[in-house]
């Protein structure tokens, strides 16, 4: 495929408050995803509240869509976030850019930092959290537990303690490693839910606090991604950082 046409960062059909916030010379850009937004359809009537709201080529990991001229463009997408999570997604608008970035992920070399507002107040500041978890897929739905043959580590920091009631604090979470639900279900075992989990969470405190403060969304946000590549035998940095959402703000006020 030839390069993008000089519009073509200009034109995305971008999603609901999707927002670009960051791309470079070759291509990778990062965007601010809003929660309830999904990172792609997983058919025609998902369009409309994904990353982009066009056809996805699961089998290529890519957007397709038509620009003004008629040429067909791509975006080819290099992580996922759950729907209920917000915060830096990335994609890429070259193939051979993503297939690089997608090694960096597959070696772990990229840096992924989320915050989030959990139940409860934690007795250490720092930990690092090693976990043995067990995902299951079926049907299109994923659910992790405890006790499995999957390694998760995890750096945890508490970054702000709010009494309460109901006792909150905003947490720092660093992935060391990239499971599926991981951080949701590391959090839930050490009595920390973060607030708004529908899967892990504490259902009960989730409704009172959701009528208490009328907000009702999953308290994790992916703040920042970092790492560099090689192409072209040069060494390129990346780095894009979505501000945490008003509801955060709102609810440490």
């Amino acid at each position: 495929m030839s390069s993008p046409s000089a519009d073509y960062w200009e034109k995305l059909p971008l999603g609901r408050e999707v927002r670009l916030i960051a791309r470079d010379e070759n291509g990778v850009a990062a965007f601010a995803k809003p929660a309830g937004v999904l990172s792609h359809p997983n058919g025609p009537r998902d369009q409309p509240r994904s990353l982009l709201t066009c056809p996805y080529d699961p089998a290529r990991e890519c957007f397709v869509w038509r620009g003004p001229a008629g040429g067909e463009n791509r975006l080819w997408l290099l992580n996922r976030l759950d729907s209920a999570t917000s915060g830096v997604i990335l994609a890429a608008s070259r193939e051979s850019v993503a297939l690089t970035v997608k090694a960096q992920f597959a070696r772990r070399q990229v840096h992924k930092v989320y915050q989030a507002l959990v139940f409860g107040m934690p007795p250490v500041l720092r930990q690092v959290w090693r976990d043995r978890l067990a995902v299951r897929k079926s049907g299109g739905t994923i659910r992790t537990g405890a006790a499995g043959p999957i390694t998760a580590e995890a750096h945890f920091t508490v970054l702000r303690r709010v009494p309460g009631p109901p006792p909150l604090a905003l947490v720092q979470l660093d992935p060391q490693t990239g499971r599926s639900h991981q951080l949701r279900v590391q959090c839930a075992r050490r009595g920390l839910p973060i607030v708004g989990d529908q899967t892990y969470g504490d259902f009960r405190r989730n409704r009172e606090f959701a009528r208490a403060s009328g907000c009702k969304r999953l308290f994790l946000h992916s703040l920042e991604t970092h790492f560099s590549y090689e192409l072209n035998r040069r060494t390129f940095t990346f780095a894009a950082t979505a501000p945490l959402p008003r509801e955060f703000a709102a609810v440490l006020a």
